[in-house]
């Protein structure tokens, strides 16, 4: 493998790397999609993240076709609704969202809420691994899952490649993420650059901004993905889509990385996933 493949993808499964940077495209639909989608994809994305709740699959779709990559060169995730948490719904709604995509297989399928209410998650994920093993989708994961819920799919006798959940400075979920570590889940962060997040203006995200000729953004791309976090920030500036990809060139010292780390507030995370779900 080479050094810079080992430096800007993370291993989920044998054989299956996950770029470490990738577009994230709510609530982006329609034109714009289309639009962002392949204007990232021409600066240098290679890993789409969206799901059936956006609505926007099919401009998603729209926007890699008009991009012209192979379709092996791309990392493509999406996720599926709580009406498919049965081992066959998961089928169903694979073959929904690799038709609105146009694609035949999904790179990185995901159960976006557990719905701990439906009991059926643990369902949903066996159904997962069934389309991994007949080859239509190369891994899976799950998304918004708390330990308490992961536990409940570990003990089923399943292995979790990857739980995607909001992760940000002043949402650093310390518990959450180490339990991922436990137990070799790759973390994937969602909103990685908070929603208007005062964090940004932090002395210990400005400094080493300023030290290194980064942006306060990409100072915060580059605390993630050097603890291996997956992160899916939204753009759809071409300026702000290559800074977000530009964050491989440096590093961040231990006592950065620590004093970012620091700015975690306990607060939980904005929507709680024993009550929220769709």
């Amino acid at each position: 493998m080479s050094e810079v493949l080992e430096r800007t993808t993370a291993a989920l499964t044998a054989g299956v790397r996950v770029p470490l940077i990738g577009l994230g495209t709510w609530p982006m639909a329609g034109e714009e999609a289309a639009d962002a989608v392949e204007r990232a994809i021409g600066n240098g994305y290679r890993h789409i993240d969206t799901a059936e709740n956006y609505g926007n699959e099919d401009a998603v779709g729209e926007g890699i076709r008009r991009s012209g990559i192979a379709r092996e060169d791309l990392f493509i995730t999406t996720k599926f609704n709580k009406d498919w948490h049965s081992r066959g719904g998961v089928r169903a709604a694979f073959e929904r969202s690799a038709g609105r995509l146009g694609v035949d297989y999904l790179d990185l399928f995901l159960v976006h809420w557990p719905n701990p209410a439906l009991g059926r998650f643990v369902e949903a994920c066996k159904g997962l691994q069934q389309l991994a093993d007949d080859g239509s989708i190369r891994a899976w994961g799950v998304s918004n899952f708390k330990p308490s819920h992961l536990r409940r799919v570990l003990a089923a006798g399943l292995t979790v490649p990857v739980n995607q959940v909001q992760v940000d400075p002043a949402h650093g979920q310390p518990e959450q993420l180490a339990f991922h570590r436990e137990h070799g889940i790759t973390t994937g962060a969602y909103s990685p650059l908070g929603r208007n997040g005062d964090f940004m203006a932090s002395p210990a995200i400005t400094g080493p901004a300023r030290e290194l000729g980064r942006t306060p953004g990409q100072i915060v791309l580059r605390w993630h993905v050097q603890q291996g976090r997956i992160a899916t920030p939204k753009s759809a500036s071409d300026a702000r889509q290559r800074q977000n990809l530009d964050v491989f060139g440096f590093e961040l010292t231990p006592v950065q990385l620590a004093a970012i780390s620091a700015l975690e507030t306990g607060a939980p995370p904005w929507l709680d996933s024993d009550n929220y779900g769709h």
